[in-house]
Protein backbone atom coordinates (compact mmCIF):
# COMPACT_ATOMS: atom_id res chain seq x y z
CA UNK A 1 0.00 0.00 0.00
CA UNK A 2 1.17 3.50 -0.84
CA UNK A 3 0.50 6.50 1.39
CA UNK A 4 1.53 10.04 2.16
CA UNK A 5 2.39 11.16 5.68
CA UNK A 6 2.95 14.79 6.57
CA UNK A 7 5.34 15.33 9.46
CA UNK A 8 3.99 18.42 11.21
CA UNK A 9 5.52 17.59 14.59
CA UNK A 10 8.43 19.97 14.26
CA UNK A 11 6.93 22.40 11.71
CA UNK A 12 9.53 21.50 9.13
CA UNK A 13 7.82 22.83 5.97
CA UNK A 14 9.42 26.10 4.90
CA UNK A 15 6.85 26.76 2.16
CA UNK A 16 9.46 26.61 -0.57
CA UNK A 17 6.78 25.19 -2.88
CA UNK A 18 9.27 22.80 -4.44
CA UNK A 19 6.59 20.11 -4.16
CA UNK A 20 4.15 22.22 -6.19
CA UNK A 21 6.75 23.02 -8.85
CA UNK A 22 8.04 19.46 -9.37
CA UNK A 23 4.48 18.14 -9.53
CA UNK A 24 3.46 20.65 -12.20
CA UNK A 25 6.58 19.99 -14.27
CA UNK A 26 6.73 16.20 -13.94
CA UNK A 27 3.01 15.67 -14.53
CA UNK A 28 2.47 18.53 -17.01
CA UNK A 29 -0.29 20.00 -14.83
CA UNK A 30 -1.85 23.16 -16.32
CA UNK A 31 -1.85 26.54 -14.62
CA UNK A 32 -4.58 26.92 -12.03
CA UNK A 33 -4.69 23.21 -11.15
CA UNK A 34 -2.73 21.96 -8.14
CA UNK A 35 -2.20 18.29 -7.41
CA UNK A 36 -0.45 19.41 -4.23
CA UNK A 37 -0.67 22.77 -2.53
CA UNK A 38 1.11 24.15 0.51
CA UNK A 39 -1.37 25.76 2.88
CA UNK A 40 -0.56 27.91 5.90
CA UNK A 41 -2.44 27.71 9.18
CA UNK A 42 -2.30 30.70 11.56
CA UNK A 43 -0.31 32.74 9.06
CA UNK A 44 1.77 35.45 10.70
CA UNK A 45 0.81 34.33 14.21
CA UNK A 46 2.60 32.27 16.82
CA UNK A 47 2.18 28.63 15.93
CA UNK A 48 2.13 29.26 12.17
CA UNK A 49 2.20 25.94 10.37
CA UNK A 50 2.86 25.19 6.69
CA UNK A 51 1.31 21.96 5.47
CA UNK A 52 1.78 20.36 2.03
CA UNK A 53 -1.61 18.93 1.00
CA UNK A 54 -1.68 16.24 -1.68
CA UNK A 55 -4.47 13.72 -2.11
CA UNK A 56 -4.06 11.44 0.90
CA UNK A 57 -5.20 8.33 -1.04
CA UNK A 58 -7.65 7.50 1.74
CA UNK A 59 -8.35 3.97 2.88
CA UNK A 60 -12.07 4.64 2.37
CA UNK A 61 -12.13 7.59 -0.09
CA UNK A 62 -15.17 9.85 0.39
CA UNK A 63 -14.68 11.24 -3.14
CA UNK A 64 -15.15 7.77 -4.57
CA UNK A 65 -18.36 7.25 -2.60
CA UNK A 66 -20.06 10.36 -3.98
CA UNK A 67 -19.00 10.11 -7.63
CA UNK A 68 -22.21 9.47 -9.60
CA UNK A 69 -20.26 8.14 -12.60
CA UNK A 70 -17.91 5.79 -10.70
CA UNK A 71 -15.07 7.70 -12.31
CA UNK A 72 -12.96 7.57 -9.14
CA UNK A 73 -11.41 4.23 -8.31
CA UNK A 74 -8.84 2.77 -5.97
CA UNK A 75 -6.08 0.48 -7.16
CA UNK A 76 -5.09 -2.59 -5.18
CA UNK A 77 -1.93 -0.74 -4.04
CA UNK A 78 -4.03 2.00 -2.42
CA UNK A 79 -3.60 4.72 -5.04
CA UNK A 80 -6.84 6.57 -5.81
CA UNK A 81 -7.25 7.68 -9.43
CA UNK A 82 -9.92 9.24 -11.64
CA UNK A 83 -10.95 7.99 -15.07
CA UNK A 84 -11.33 11.28 -16.95
CA UNK A 85 -13.33 9.56 -19.70
CA UNK A 86 -16.10 8.95 -17.14
CA UNK A 87 -15.88 12.22 -15.19
CA UNK A 88 -18.70 14.70 -15.88
CA UNK A 89 -17.21 17.55 -13.81
CA UNK A 90 -20.07 17.68 -11.30
CA UNK A 91 -17.75 18.57 -8.41
CA UNK A 92 -19.32 16.26 -5.81
CA UNK A 93 -15.86 14.84 -5.12
CA UNK A 94 -14.52 18.27 -4.18
CA UNK A 95 -17.30 18.71 -1.62
CA UNK A 96 -16.63 15.28 -0.13
CA UNK A 97 -12.83 15.51 0.09
CA UNK A 98 -11.57 16.86 3.45
CA UNK A 99 -8.17 17.66 1.90
CA UNK A 100 -9.24 19.75 -1.11
CA UNK A 101 -7.57 17.31 -3.48
CA UNK A 102 -10.03 17.31 -6.43
CA UNK A 103 -9.16 20.10 -8.84
CA UNK A 104 -10.90 21.38 -11.97
CA UNK A 105 -9.40 23.35 -14.84
CA UNK A 106 -12.61 25.30 -15.35
CA UNK A 107 -14.63 27.18 -12.76
CA UNK A 108 -18.14 26.96 -14.17
CA UNK A 109 -21.38 25.67 -12.72
CA UNK A 110 -22.47 22.06 -12.29
CA UNK A 111 -21.11 19.89 -15.08
CA UNK A 112 -19.12 22.66 -16.76
CA UNK A 113 -16.01 22.59 -14.59
CA UNK A 114 -14.15 20.22 -16.88
CA UNK A 115 -12.62 16.92 -15.87
CA UNK A 116 -11.50 16.40 -12.29
CA UNK A 117 -7.80 16.05 -11.64
CA UNK A 118 -5.90 15.25 -8.46
CA UNK A 119 -2.67 13.80 -7.16
CA UNK A 120 -1.98 10.40 -8.69
CA UNK A 121 1.13 9.56 -6.66
CA UNK A 122 2.89 10.41 -9.96
CA UNK A 123 1.62 7.25 -11.69
CA UNK A 124 -0.28 9.30 -14.32
CA UNK A 125 0.45 12.68 -15.87
CA UNK A 126 -2.31 15.27 -16.28
CA UNK A 127 -3.12 13.93 -19.74
CA UNK A 128 -3.77 10.31 -18.88
CA UNK A 129 -3.30 8.90 -22.37
CA UNK A 130 -0.46 8.83 -24.87
CA UNK A 131 -0.82 9.75 -28.55
CA UNK A 132 -2.17 6.24 -29.28
CA UNK A 133 -4.90 6.48 -26.64
CA UNK A 134 -3.20 4.16 -24.15
CA UNK A 135 -3.40 4.97 -20.43
CA UNK A 136 0.00 6.06 -19.10
CA UNK A 137 0.96 4.19 -15.92
CA UNK A 138 4.30 4.94 -14.27
CA UNK A 139 5.93 3.54 -11.16
CA UNK A 140 4.57 5.09 -7.95
CA UNK A 141 7.32 7.61 -7.16
CA UNK A 142 5.82 10.77 -5.66
CA UNK A 143 8.19 13.44 -6.86
CA UNK A 144 6.91 15.94 -4.28
CA UNK A 145 8.12 13.74 -1.42
CA UNK A 146 11.39 12.99 -3.19
CA UNK A 147 12.29 16.69 -3.57
CA UNK A 148 10.98 17.92 -0.19
CA UNK A 149 14.13 19.54 1.26
CA UNK A 150 12.97 19.33 4.88
CA UNK A 151 11.46 15.84 4.80
CA UNK A 152 8.05 17.15 5.86
CA UNK A 153 6.30 15.15 3.16
CA UNK A 154 6.87 11.41 3.19
CA UNK A 155 5.43 9.27 0.42
CA UNK A 156 5.84 5.66 -0.51
CA UNK A 157 5.24 2.22 0.92
CA UNK A 158 2.98 2.71 3.96
CA UNK A 159 4.92 0.34 6.21
CA UNK A 160 8.25 2.06 5.48
CA UNK A 161 7.01 5.61 5.95
CA UNK A 162 5.10 4.66 9.11
CA UNK A 163 8.34 3.24 10.53
CA UNK A 164 10.20 6.42 9.54
CA UNK A 165 7.57 8.57 11.26
CA UNK A 166 7.64 6.42 14.43
CA UNK A 167 11.42 6.86 14.61
CA UNK A 168 11.12 10.61 14.12
CA UNK A 169 8.43 10.94 16.80
CA UNK A 170 10.58 8.97 19.25
CA UNK A 171 13.38 11.43 18.55
CA UNK A 172 11.08 14.43 18.95
CA UNK A 173 9.78 13.07 22.24
CA UNK A 174 13.31 12.49 23.50
CA UNK A 175 14.13 16.14 22.72
CA UNK A 176 10.88 17.46 24.27
CA UNK A 177 9.54 18.66 20.93
CA UNK A 178 6.05 17.17 21.28
CA UNK A 179 4.79 19.21 24.21
CA UNK A 180 3.37 22.02 22.03
CA UNK A 181 2.17 19.77 19.22
CA UNK A 182 -1.51 20.53 19.63
CA UNK A 183 -1.14 24.26 20.30
CA UNK A 184 -1.66 25.16 16.62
Amino acid sequence: MYKFVIDIHSNLCIKCKGCEAICKNYNDVPEGVFRIKVITINEGKPGQLNVPMPCMHCNDPPCMKVCPMNAIYKRSDGIVLVNKDKCIGCGYCSYACPFGAPQFEGSGAFGTKGKMDKCTFCVQPYKQKDENGNIIEREPRPMCAIVCPTGTLLGGDAAKISQELRERISGYAARGMLENLFMV
